[in-house]
């Protein structure tokens, strides 16, 4: 069965349901977990000439604190339930291609993350990381849902 699990979170109320899921699971199975958070490239607006808006290094240092806070969370969770936990912050990557990379360096068998379940035209313009993943992964993925 399944070892080690990915636990890809945003800090959201929804992924942190999937988070206590995916650690209900790694217990009944004495898996291990690697959770994940990912922060999207800098928008442009940031970066470069015209980072009037926000200074790149206070965008990094606020987009570092609010993933150590993320994990930090997940870490807690997995030491409640008794399961060894592994933290990774991936940086300026987009979400779904970020939580692939780390499943496969990682090893992780199974990848255990939220569905928002966009539709319409919100799904249009903000896309499905999690059909994104299932659509790529060489792994199961379980998808948590509301």
């Amino acid at each position: 069965m399944y070892r080690h699990l990915l636990l890809a979170t945003d800090g959201s109320e929804l992924a942190q349901k999937a988070v206590a899921q995916g650690l209900a699971l790694a217990e009944a199975l004495q898996a291990r977990v690697t959770a994940v958070t990912v922060t999207d490239p800098v928008p442009p607006m940031v970066s470069g000439d015209a980072s009037f808006v926000v200074p790149l290094q206070e965008y990094d240092r606020a987009a570092t604190a609010h993933a150590a806070r993320i994990l930090d969370a997940a870490a807690a969770a997995a030491g409640s339930a008794g399961v060894t936990c592994e933290v990774v912050h991936v940086k300026d990557q987009l979400a779904a291609q970020g939580i692939l990379d780390t499943a496969k360096a990682k090893g992780a068998d199974l990848i255990v993350m939220a569905s928002h379940g966009r539709r319409g035209i919100s799904k249009l313009l903000l896309g499905s990381q999690a059909a994104e993943v299932v659509s790529q992964s060489s792994v199961p993925v379980l998808v948590y849902r509301q």
